[in-house]
């Protein structure tokens, strides 16, 4: 069974009568290692193909899908069509030569790759696959073809037409209809880096955002990166088949979630008319926040897409609204949200605000603050998403405000039964270091038994990625970790890294406070969050910030000083744990691991 992209699901409605019998003929005849997209946007121009089918040995087809009957063609010839599907007739381009401009746009964008096309030979520079187009008619038999003399407008070859796609059809009759559609003399392999290339190039959507800012579609002169990084085919899918209604993403550290949120924020932007309500990002840190509303800046999605954290978005609601903001104090964050809940409750403070809802970090809302949010969604649109993983829990906010540990999202209004996708695979990490951030969080990532909404703990899979081994540091004191952390953040630089890519996370303020000053000393550049407004994430600065509040950020170099610490006195053993997972699984290619001390989690470490 081939891959169809959108999920058919997500698409049925917006297909004609033969685009769904196509795509139902296509996704079941062909086999498994068959992908197709349906009326994605596609290249530089964002052309719009019917479909476009993808196979490692068979190479890339562009097929155009025409609903006409018989009677509904007034005259054909090689350029353009007289159709009068209402009676009245009105000119068309052939749609074998719309196929065909749709699949030279496509070529000449795919060979800009050099990686792509042949090197040397009679045929250098042309693509070293297989490339062709055609037409499928699924109301005009081939008898009805010939009658018509349709021959002289279209090649017979490069037709499908409506007996030949019956459900009873052979599947290796159809797959060969469609590969007669190919010049004979074309040959060439696709292999997986290429297959990734191919998608990079065509649906700049699914390009990995870390690589996304490298490549202007706009300017035909841009270099192409070297190593192109995608979605993998279940997170594109996933990303173009979310449709209205309430969804959840269950998934594991770096398996993709906050990039596929930012896709379904900037589609939905995108489809909304002017007068639209606006889009609502919420999460828990502060600053990944900011990261991600600097990433709807510079779309420029700011006007649609409002992207804050929790705490910031609640005294913005007190404000608007002329509610009174409670009393600085211990519990003043507490009783800021409290306030937003009864402003709803008293409809002082509206609901429906938002046309969208998307919640990041949703394992760090308390049940209240779900429930509260889920109200901000239009029920007209009643569009909410909800990213969720439980192992990255580490905030105290699980105890509903009826003393239950337990909840449901049924219970907190959430509609999760049936609509929730589970993402196991870990992209981020090398497998190196999610081995060793498994290591001290192993108990966190042993699967449980479902809950009501028949959601598990998902335990993650490593995508295999090599790497070095973490470093583990084991020095007398913390100040002897933050000094050789300045020095392996000082090589790091040398070979290459720039000062933005490193991040010093640490167990507590005052460790982090000690690493700055150290960094400082050492006249390297940092930026140590100490309150709210104090990260940008596009300086080049030695990120350095408590662990918790790195959680949604990913850095290519990390150091964590203090584990040797972990868990403090008093501090639940677990809940440590999954302080020190989070942090871990920051890094996307170089750990550094500070174990010194009495021990801590340096004995799980082999310290």
């Amino acid at each position: 069974m081939a891959t169809l992209i959108p999920a058919f699901s997500a698409c049925v409605s917006r297909m004609t009568s033969g685009e769904k019998r196509l795509a139902e003929r296509l996704e079941k005849k062909l086999d498994d290692d068959y992908l197709l997209w349906y009326d994605v946007p596609v290249g530089p121009t964002n052309a719009h193909p019917d479909f476009v089918v993808l196979h490692p040995r068979r190479g890339l087809l562009i097929l155009e899908v025409k609903d006409w009957k018989p009677a509904t063609i007034a005259q054909a010839d090689k350029q353009a069509w007289v159709i009068a599907p209402d009676g009245l007739p009105k000119t068309v381009l052939n749609p074998l030569e719309q196929a065909r401009q749709y699949a030279h746009q496509v070529v000449d964008a795919l060979k800009r790759d050099p990686q792509l096309t042949q090197p040397d030979g009679p045929h250098a520079g042309n693509l070293a696959f297989p490339w062709s187009y055609g037409v499928v008619l699924p109301n005009i038999t081939r008898q009805q073809f010939k009658a018509a003399e349709l021959q002289h407008a279209i090649e017979p070859h490069r037709v499908l037409c409506k007996d030949e796609m019956l459900e009873s059809a052979d599947p290796e009759d159809i797959q060969s209809r469609l590969w007669d559609m190919f010049p004979y003399l074309m040959r060439g392999v696709l292999s997986l880096p290429m297959i990734d290339r191919v998608r990079w190039i065509m649906f700049p959507q699914v390009r990995v955002p870390a690589q996304g800012t490298l490549f202007d579609d706009n300017d035909l002169d841009a270099e192409l990166p070297g190593i192109m990084r995608v979605m993998d085919l279940q997170q594109e899918q996933l990303a173009r088949s979310l449709g209205d209604g309430h969804r959840v993403i269950h998934g594991v550290a770096g398996s993709g979630k906050t990039m596929i949120l930012g896709y379904r924020a900037e589609h939905l932007a995108r489809a909304s008319s002017a007068s639209s309500k606006p889009i609502l990002i919420l999460c828990f840190n502060e600053p990944l926040g900011v990261k991600l509303a600097s990433v709807m800046h510079a779309k420029g999605l700011s006007d649609q897409v409002h992207v804050r954290h929790f705490h910031k978005w609640c005294h913005e609601q007190i404000r608007a609204f002329g509610q009174t903001l409670p009393a600085q104090g211990a519990h003043f964050f507490d009783d800021l949200v409290e306030a937003v809940i009864r402003g709803v409750e008293r409809n002082q403070i509206p609901g429906g605000q938002y046309q969208a809802v998307l919640i990041d970090e949703g394992h760090d809302f308390a049940p209240e603050w779900l429930k509260l949010v889920v109200q901000m969604v239009d029920p007209a649109s009643n569009s909410l998403l909800v990213l969720f993983d439980d192992a990255q829990s580490i905030y105290e906010h699980h105890t509903a405000r009826n003393g239950s540990h337990k909840f449901s999202f049924k219970s907190l209004g959430i509609q999760a039964q049936g609509r929730t996708t589970i993402l196991k695979i870990n992209y981020r990490n090398t497998q190196q270091i999610l081995q060793t951030a498994s290591l001290v969080a192993a108990d966190l990532l042993t699967a449980d038994d479902k809950d009501e909404d028949g959601i598990p703990l998902v335990k993650p899979v490593s995508c295999g990625r090599e790497g070095e081994a973490p470093l583990i540091i084991r020095l007398p004191t913390l100040r002897d970790e933050a000094q050789a952390i300045a020095d392996h953040l000082a090589n790091a630089h040398k070979e290459g890294h720039a000062w933005g890519d490193m991040a010093v996370l640490c167990p507590d303020r005052k460790t982090r406070d000690l690493c700055a000053h150290v960094l400082h000393q050492r006249g390297l550049p940092l930026e140590n969050r100490v309150s709210t407004g104090d990260f940008d994430p596009a300086s080049n600065k030695i990120k350095v910030m408590t662990m918790k509040v790195s959680k949604g950020l990913e850095f290519p170099v990390v150091a964590l000083p203090g584990v040797g610490h972990m868990p403090a006195p008093g501090e639940d053993e677990k809940e440590a744990a999954r302080v020190f997972y989070v942090a871990a699984t920051r890094a996307t290619h170089r750990l550094l691991i500070g174990v010194g001390g009495e021990g801590g989690f340096g004995r799980r470490l082999g310290a």
